[in-house]
């Protein structure tokens, strides 16, 4: 390492020593972040409050009820009479009433019916209840038809044979999605808002102007106030990725080779746009304001992280192509999800390569001439 990046990367790691804050929010807040996605923040749709009114209390409606509840998706309460009461009050999240003669028109072979109310004010737990009630109930049909016809002694012949096989995270648990998204936060924060704010700090202490003046070239400078930012940012990365395996399971399934060679790409990617943004902003209150906009709303909203991209209007879709968070995990799904080689994400890490580029050479050129060099 050049004699004079060394001397500014050893002053850069004095200063975040110095500072017990700014080093607990880049190592002790991702696992915290990590525990809360983890525990706390759980997309999985499961234990459904299920409010139950059998009208039919025969062998039948009890053994559709049964195949609610051995599902695992739902947790029965109390039947009760008042199914609008129970919604309202949101003690159920859906309601299930089998009507007298529910066995009676099953054992004629007529359509019975079966009324489910769903709780529509959370739009996604309402879909994916949805999703539960109607496969439950069609899979009952079923048994119940080739059951009948094995009574009867006739063979029923099915013209599909489905078997659906999760080939990806078999355990369909939401903690797998949300750790690729968390790493990018965590690098967003340590690499974008670290570096931008470690620049501007210098501009309001007036250290800039010594700089300056220094014969410390404009990449030596860069280099200098950037590293150490980049080193806790992947040491806090590496500690997520271990956390996670440790406390969820979570394993990396791809090449480890590739996942660090992609990181320091999206690392680097980062480190230039805090340069950036550095060069534009005259004060740490603003650096912060512009990083933030720029990195941490995209990375929960445009990146795929929470929402998925394919949901959105077009244009939507076309504006995340220019945030380097949503390339990154789609780099990370492959490799931490899928463990598949670069054929498969080949697109989206050229993407990043050229961001990484592109962002790289214009910082530096806008940072050549801020010092007047």
């Amino acid at each position: 390492m050049n004699g004079r990046v060394g001397a500014l990367v050893r002053k850069e790691f004095r200063h975040i020593s110095r500072d017990p804050g700014t080093l607990g929010a880049l190592l002790v807040v991702p696992l915290f972040l990590l525990a809360m996605f983890g525990w706390a923040i759980s997309l999985d749709v499961n234990d459904v409050p299920l409010l139950v009114r059998d009208l039919d209390h025969t062998a039948e409606s009890r053994a559709l009820t049964a195949a609610f509840f051995s599902s695992g998706r739902f947790s029965r309460m109390d039947d009760g009479r008042d199914a609008g009461e129970a919604l309202d009050s949101g003690r159920a999240a859906a309601t299930l009433e089998l009507p007298r003669g529910f066995a009676r028109s099953l054992g004629r072979g007529e359509t019975a019916a079966v009324q489910v109310l769903v709780d529509g004010s959370d739009a996604t737990r309402a879909a994916t209840v949805i999703g539960y009630v109607e496969g439950i109930v069609m899979r009952f049909g079923a048994e119940r038809i080739t059951l009948k016809a094995a009574k009867a002694g006739v063979a029923l012949p099915s013209a599909l044979d489905t078997r659906p096989r999760v080939l990806f995270n078999q355990d369909l648990r939401s903690v797998n999605n949300l750790v690729p998204g968390l790493v990018a936060i965590i690098l967003i924060i340590s690499a974008v808002i670290s570096t931008a704010l470690a620049v501007v700090r210098e501009k309001e202490l007036g250290s800039m102007e010594q700089l300056v003046v220094s014969p410390v070239e404009s990449w030596e400078l860069v280099a200098g106030k950037t590293l150490p930012y980049a080193t806790i940012g992947l040491i806090s990365a590496a500690l997520v990725l271990g956390a996670g395996f440790l406390l969820f399971g979570v394993t990396v399934k791809g090449s480890i080779l590739e996942l660090a060679f992609m990181t320091t790409l999206f690392v680097f990617a980062c480190l230039s746009l805090g340069i950036l943004i550095s060069t534009a902003a005259p004060t740490q209150q603003v650096a912060f304001l512009a990083s933030a906009m720029l990195t941490l709303l995209p990375t929960f909203l445009l990146s795929g992280f929470v929402f998925p991209i394919r949901n959105m209007p077009p244009i939507i879709q076309a504006i995340t192509w220019l945030f380097p968070t949503k390339y990154y995990i789609e780099i990370l799904q492959a490799l931490l999800l899928k463990g598949v080689g670069i054929g498969s994400y080949w697109r989206s890490a050229l993407a990043l390569l050229v961001y990484a580029l592109a962002a790289a050479s214009i910082a530096s050129v806008r940072f050549a001439r801020s010092r007047g060099r």
